[in-house]
């Protein structure tokens, strides 16, 4: 039994790989070049604005009921260090959970957004 190539095929399974690969180029291109700071804000939103709120002010429910810290307050930003802040996210402090599952970058990237949360 002898196989007979058709083109219509090969021109169609050609076509969708191309468009595969074009997707898969593009899904990585955006996300290695998408602003850090974008990065920052949506790991932040994700994790912390549930107690902090996304303006970092501790104004919400959660934030209420747990005391939770005002991290905006140009006072406590004065006086607290990098890396405390840095410690306070990997290892949680009162009744601040540990966030062990992020990397150190990730940790450090928080860090860098905090600080530009100052009021």
């Amino acid at each position: 039994m002898k196989l007979r190539f058709r083109p219509v095929v090969f021109l169609f399974i050609f076509t969708l790989l191309a468009a595969v690969a074009a997707g898969q180029f593009i899904y990585t291109t955006s996300a290695r070049f998408s602003s850090p700071a974008a990065v920052d804000a949506a790991l932040f939103n994700s994790q912390c604005a549930k107690c902090h709120g996304r303006d970092g002010r501790a104004r919400t429910t959660r934030g209420r009921q747990l005391h939770t810290r005002d991290i905006t307050n140009a006072e406590w930003q004065d006086d607290v260090t990098d890396e405390r802040i840095f410690n306070s996210i990997k290892r949680g402090k009162g009744k601040m959970p540990a966030f062990k599952k992020f990397s150190d970058a990730q940790i450090d990237s928080l860090v860098s957004y905090v600080r530009r949360l100052r009021k």
